[in-house]
């Protein structure tokens, strides 16, 4: 089953059929190409019994593939009006539960109760940053919540890249990505496996989650309160940038006591670097979250 080949879908065809239009409002490029597929499932790489969150699933292209690989999918589409076709494409998986609803709205643990689940999905760009925020930021801490263990999505390929970044170019949203889990590019996508083709380039970014945040969870909050003031005026030297929310002196001080030079910048630091000055500060951001603070 896991191997096993699949038509492709025509997807111009299944949208005149139900008279449907992709809409550009929810960023609807669906993925037809199916080695494209194909090789998102193997990046996956999915276990029998897995349990697969896919967000997005639009005409069922993935869905599919995903569906044979996996125990059980759960998709959740937005869009209402494609569930006609939706429902038709995935008749044959009865191992698929479809939900209509917002992502965003939703929170993922309800959706899913199997542990160590995987989160699978071509997502619409314009909400990668926000959604990778509810899905990491947001996910509960407590040993006994189930929480994914992989994330697998295809995003425009130059977030990709911001997210996998390395210190000297590093932004708020990489940190905010990689004190979870080790993010890395598994393989670009040309825009033409798309109808209708976009005008950006795409990219599969695989996120493995850590067991637990690369910063312990009693600091994150600081941690984010911190790094939000310090790419708030990324321009600037920490010792400047974190002024903002504690005296300029101050700032210095803990820069200097955790054995960060004050005239560097926030993107320079390494995310143990981060972790030392969480360590050192002992004014904590309690009015800012960590679910608050990627871009």
């Amino acid at each position: 089953m896991k191997n096993a080949s699949l038509p492709a879908l025509d997807i111009p065809a299944i949208l005149r059929q139900y008279g449907l239009r992709p809409s550009k409002g929810l960023g609807q490029n669906f993925l037809q190409d199916e080695s494209a597929l194909g090789k998102i499932t193997a990046i996956a790489d999915i276990q029998p019994d897995d349990t697969v969150l896919e967000i997005g699933p639009g005409l069922g292209s993935l869905t599919r593939h995903l569906a044979l690989a996996a125990a059980q999918v759960v998709a959740v589409e937005l869009d209402e009006g494609l569930f006609p076709a939706l429902r038709a494409v995935l008749a044959p998986y009865a191992n698929v539960r479809l939900i209509q609803g917002d992502i965003l709205k939703l929170r993922p643990a309800e959706l899913v109760a199997a542990p160590d689940y995987l989160v699978v999905a071509n997502i619409p760009y314009y909400i990668t940053s926000i959604l990778l925020r509810h899905l990491l930021a947001n996910s509960p801490q407590g040993e006994s919540a189930p929480r994914p263990r992989r994330l697998v999505l295809t995003v425009q390929e130059e977030v990709a890249e911001r997210i996998c970044a390395v210190p000297g170019r590093l932004s708020l949203l990489a940190l905010s990505v990689q004190v979870f889990g080790k993010a890395e590019i598994a393989a670009r996508i040309p825009a033409g496996a798309f109808y209708p083709v976009p005008n950006v380039a795409s990219a599969v970014l695989q996120i493995n989650i850590h067991p637990s945040p690369l910063i312990p969870s009693p600091l994150l909050d600081r941690f984010f309160w911190l790094a939000k003031a310090g790419f708030g005026q990324k321009r600037k030297t920490l010792r400047n940038a974190l002024s903002t929310i504690i005296p300029r002196e101050e700032a210095e001080q803990r820069l200097l006591a955790a054995g960060i030079d004050p005239q560097r910048r926030a993107e320079t630091l390494s995310l143990d670097e981060w972790g030392k000055l969480c360590g050192s500060c002992q004014i904590c951001g309690a009015e800012t979250t960590s679910s608050d603070c990627l871009p």
